[in-house]
């Protein structure tokens, strides 16, 4: 399954969502996924991300920042 990183500076999440002027990374597993995901939150500089499993699931907000709690990274 494929990962894909959905990121920008906008304020509107959903422009993130649906990739409007969104920059995407994709990766070829969660781990590899999370822990970019982790990285772009822990530098300040993009405040909107989202993780898309590739099945519809579309992980932002609360629910990546639950998830990456339980994510050591390593």
């Amino acid at each position: 399954m494929t990962y894909r990183i959905i990121y920008n500076e906008t304020a509107d999440l959903w422009a993130v969502a649906e990739e409007r002027a969104a920059a995407t990374e994709e990766f070829s597993n969660e781990h590899q996924a999370l822990r970019r995901a982790r990285e772009l939150l822990e530098t300040g500089e993009h405040h909107r991300v989202a993780v898309d499993d590739g099945a519809g699931n579309l992980l932002h907000g609360v629910r990546l920042q639950l998830k990456l709690g339980g994510f050591s990274g390593d």
